[in-house]
């Protein structure tokens, strides 16, 4: 029997994935207090829906940096996908590309940018922030070459969290699967991708400790493409993102992967949404798993969601069909919340539609 949702995708995923790849996919960092967040502050919010509005049509499409998408749902930057499956991020960009989402590509891809973005759909790209600004400069220029619409600057890893799932498994890359994209970026070489357990030995060369905000004002200025700041969980921060040069800011604790006990993001949303002050786009992820969370999250602010972890619980299911089936199950659950909730587009989605518990 398929899957008939996102939880269902994660359970049979789970079965077929070896231990330690499914761990290090599912895994939050020490505790995983705040993974654990993610999902139940969604539950702690209620629907107060609208009756007697004609809900005959719902439209869920939106126009995010200049791109129409026929939903307010993104697929996250996520690692690895060739873990997963052995098509990779390619399945997965052919999958966004046939239900109209954008795809936004991890620096972590096991596929090139030119493959993955020759899909055919909207691609972005989710960038670290080398210490060697040349580094930075050169990836940004390839990804752009290759047809990338737009840089998600990921500013909550100055280091890597600490995932003791992948530490016991000692995690490690298997021989021949690494980042493409970074191989030639690499000082050291591929040989590094398969030290040590997790990610802290693998990559930390990839990682700016020092990134500052000058430097981001700087990679603002001289990215061809709109840049977004990946990583807040405080408004002061949105706002001075803003103020930098970004077109739009991402509510994000990296699903809870890397400091334990950061708040929800979902609980925070509305904090960063009246910080950027419609000055930018504002898009959440962490912990969303059904259409009711798309529609709170929305209500509350938010112009789209990102997931991450289900896409690769699609992709280990069926490949391509998988992560397409993904999307289309949490669009359509979005579709029928739409209705029952009084909304016929998103614009009626609105913030008196949802209360704390």
């Amino acid at each position: 029997m398929s899957p008939q949702n996102l939880l269902d995708a994660e359970d049979l995923a789970r079965r077929r994935l070896p231990k330690s790849v499914y761990d290090y996919y599912r895994s939050g960092a020490w505790d995983e207090i705040s993974l654990a967040r993610n999902r139940e502050a969604y539950s702690d919010l209620e629907i107060h829906p609208r009756v007697l509005v004609d809900v005959s049509v719902r439209d869920r499409s939106t126009t995010l940096l200049g791109t129409a998408t026929g939903m307010p749902i993104l697929a996250a930057p996520t690692a690895f996908h060739r873990l997963a499956h052995p098509d990779g991020e390619a399945a997965t960009a052919r999958a966004l590309a046939a239900v109209n989402a954008i795809m936004v590509l991890s620096s972590l891809s096991t596929t090139a940018v030119e493959e993955v973005a020759a899909a055919g759909g909207t691609v972005w790209f989710q960038l670290y922030a080398n210490r060697d600004p040349a580094i930075t400069r050169a990836l940004v220029e390839r990804v752009v070459a290759a047809g990338c619409r737009a840089i998600m600057l990921t500013a909550d890893t100055p280091v890597w969290g600490v995932r003791e799932r992948d530490v016991r498994n000692g995690f490690h890359l298997p021989p021949g699967l690494g980042p493409v994209n970074l191989a030639n970026l690499d000082p050291e070489g591929e040989a590094r991708s398969r030290q040590g357990s997790g990610m802290g030995q693998a990559f930390d060369w990839m990682l700016h400790p020092a990134l500052s905000w000058k430097e981001l004002e700087s990679i603002c200025g001289w990215s061809p493409v709109p840049v977004l700041l990946k990583g807040l969980a405080r408004g002061d921060d949105a706002a001075r993102a803003i103020e930098a040069g970004c077109a739009g800011v991402v509510v994000s604790n990296h699903g809870g992967r890397q400091l334990d006990t950061v708040p929800a993001t979902i609980s925070v949303l509305p904090e960063v949404v009246e910080a950027v002050a419609g000055r930018g786009l504002v898009l959440v992820d962490g912990g969303v798993r059904r259409g009711t969370d798309v529609l709170k999250a929305i209500a509350l602010g938010a112009d789209a969601v990102q997931i991450g972890r289900p896409q690769l619980w699609g992709l280990a299911c069926d490949g391509e069909t998988g992560v397409q089936r993904v999307f289309e199950h949490l669009a359509h659950e979005l579709r029928v919340a739409m209705a029952l909730a009084g909304c016929p587009d998103l614009a009626a989605i609105t913030s008196d539609l949802v209360r704390p518990r």
